[in-house]
């Protein structure tokens, strides 16, 4: 554990004068005078990613801080020691204490071959030979050559896994679609409701269709329930009369449960493992990216972990004042615990994106959702935003309305890119796309004053209703296209984002304990239903009823 300084970040001199700052001048800025009196202000606070093939502008110049807000929140961070934290995790360190564990999914992603080490090993080797093991396997069934048991191409695939290990790859085959092989069908399954099993199945032939069982353990209950299910139904379809031989050709482990793995049928040479240090939230960039892998190529997979890798660099080695992902997780403190905004929208202003925010609930919930400091205190301010987005501009016609006239404060983040994967219509899509997306920052900025209504010939009854408050924060992220490597340094981006906010706050934000308890409660729940007659009557009276008329409705 890297111990900090302080218990709650409240205490710091530093915080205390940013509360100042806040109840001073920050509270009362307004970012259209702050464009009039520096005609610069785009320039100083924009930054730009740039390596390789990505290049991304991230405007923050639409956020409510001046010069002065970026020089308390820079000075938080050094006080709370952001840099040391990020040092350590980078070190291989085992910064999530109540784990034990090193926290190491940079690790990954190290194409450069930097030296990596956790407990004085050196990781760099084991991650190279997964990453072999995945371009072989994947190399060979888009060529052809891994074949089916009677012989056939792969054309299907489906990945069972649930939480990191579903959302991951669901997102990332979905952003980045252009480049994959149109010839092979992806299924995700994740939901222990039956239905998703069974949709996915019925657009499956048995003879071309390979299952990959994304489970570290290969004890996760709704993955394995799913999984068996998933092996039923091809040793049926199969009509193989018992013969378990074929399951080695159509099922792969995403695991390290050897055990588990062979006696489920799978030959451990089909195994794809990943250590202990590999959170459910960061294993896209494992053996769990596999899906991912199979669907674009390993050429283009790999150029996503580059991605990441070069914004990983960024994070690493650049100061605080420069340092993308910090500044955008500084913003975050500075709305969520001055200004009490309670929420943060992600709206990517591109179609292939739309899985983006679902999968950034989980980065930023699952790891900030947490109300104890690092030392076991409860703390005194509140923690991670609840983060929602779909994507526009379908968006703007439905919850929009409560960014520009609602009472609460939403900070927002708007992502496009300048190239489009299919501009048709000779780029019409695209340049109306891209008139919505600086349309929106700009009136949430803005917004419309009474006397604007008044010009535009409003009544007096309908002045109020037609009124913008205006002065909402937006950050701008424009990426020149959605490549591999731009995926790779997007996530990246938010990743850094989560973990300083994370250490602002004094928290771990590499646990999720608070999973675990409705997990328990479901096992024991299960096996009452086991029973469809029996009257439950162990729980709460609320619970105990619930139950009951679940099993008197079942039966009928």
């Amino acid at each position: 554990m890297v111990a900090a300084s302080f218990s709650q970040a409240s205490e710091l001199d530093e915080w205390k004068a940013l509360q100042a700052h806040y109840n001073g001048d920050g509270k009362n800025l307004v970012l259209t005078d702050l464009f009039k009196k520096n005609p610069a202000r785009f320039d100083e606070l924009s930054r730009t990613f740039e390596a390789d093939d990505v290049e991304i502008l991230f405007d923050f110049s639409k956020n409510i801080v001046n010069d002065e807000t970026i020089s308390l929140l820079t000075k938080l961070a050094e006080a709370a020691n952001v840099k040391g934290l990020r040092d350590a995790m980078f070190a291989g360190e085992p910064i999530n204490f109540t784990e034990n564990r090193a926290v190491y999914h940079v690790a990954l992603r190290n194409t450069s071959n930097q030296p990596m080490s956790v407990d004085g090993k050196s990781v760099v080797e084991g991650v190279n030979e997964v990453l072999e093991h995945m371009k072989e396997f994947s190399e060979q069934v888009r060529s052809g050559e891994w074949k089916g048991h009677t012989g056939k191409k792969i054309k299907s695939i489906v990945n069972i896994g649930i939480g990191g290990s579903d959302l991951g790859p669901v997102m990332v085959t979905e952003a980045l679609k252009p480049y994959a092989d149109r010839n092979l069908t992806l299924h995700f399954v994740s939901n222990i409701d039956g239905t998703h099993i069974a949709e996915a199945l019925r657009e499956c032939d048995a003879e071309t269709t390979l299952f990959l069982i994304a489970s570290k353990t290969f004890t996760t209950a709704e993955t394995c329930t799913n999984a068996n299910t998933a092996k039923e139904w091809f040793l049926k379809q199969s009509a193989i009369n018992g013969d378990n031989s074929a399951i080695e050709k159509h099922f792969v482990a995403l695991s390290t449960n050897k055990e588990e793995v062979e006696k489920f049928g799978i030959n451990p040479a089909n195994m794809f493992g990943f250590e202990s240090w590999v959170g459910g939230r960061y294993s896209v960039w494992s053996a769990i990216g596999l899906s991912v892998a199979l669907y674009i190529g390993f050429d283009n997979f790999h150029k996503f972990l580059a991605g990441a890798h070069a914004m990983d660099n960024h994070f690493k080695t650049t100061e605080i004042k420069d340092n993308i992902p910090m500044l955008g997780g500084l913003l975050s403190v500075w709305y969520s615990n001055f200004f009490g905004a309670q929420t943060h929208l992600v709206a990517p202003f591109d179609q292939y994106l739309h899985r983006f925010p679902a999968y950034l609930q989980q980065l930023s919930m699952e790891s900030n959702g947490k109300a104890v400091t690092r030392d076991g205190q409860y703390v005194k301010y509140t923690t991670g935003p609840i983060l929602f987005g779909e994507p526009a501009t379908n968006a703007q016609h439905s919850f929009f309305q409560l960014l520009h006239q609602g009472t609460k404060l939403i900070p927002a983040d708007f992502i496009l890119a300048a190239q489009s994967h299919n501009p048709v219509a000779n780029n019409k899509h695209q340049k109306m796309l891209a008139s919505n997306f600086f349309a929106q920052s700009e009136a949430l900025m803005v917004g419309k004053d009474e006397a604007q209504v008044a010009a535009e010939g409003a009544s007096a009854e309908l002045k109020p209703h037609k009124v913008f408050m205006g002065n909402r924060p937006t950050t701008s992220i424009l990426a020149q296209k959605i490549t591999p490597g731009t995926l790779g340094a997007l996530i990246a981006y938010y990743e850094h984002l989560t973990f300083t906010e994370g250490a602002i706050w004094n928290i771990n934000s590499f646990d999720q304990w608070g999973v675990e308890l409705g997990k328990v409660l479901a096992k024991k729940i299960g096996a009452e239903l086991e029973d469809d007659k029996a009257q439950v009557s162990g729980h709460d009276n609320s619970t105990n009823g619930l139950i009951n008329a679940f099993k008197a409705k079942a039966s009928l």
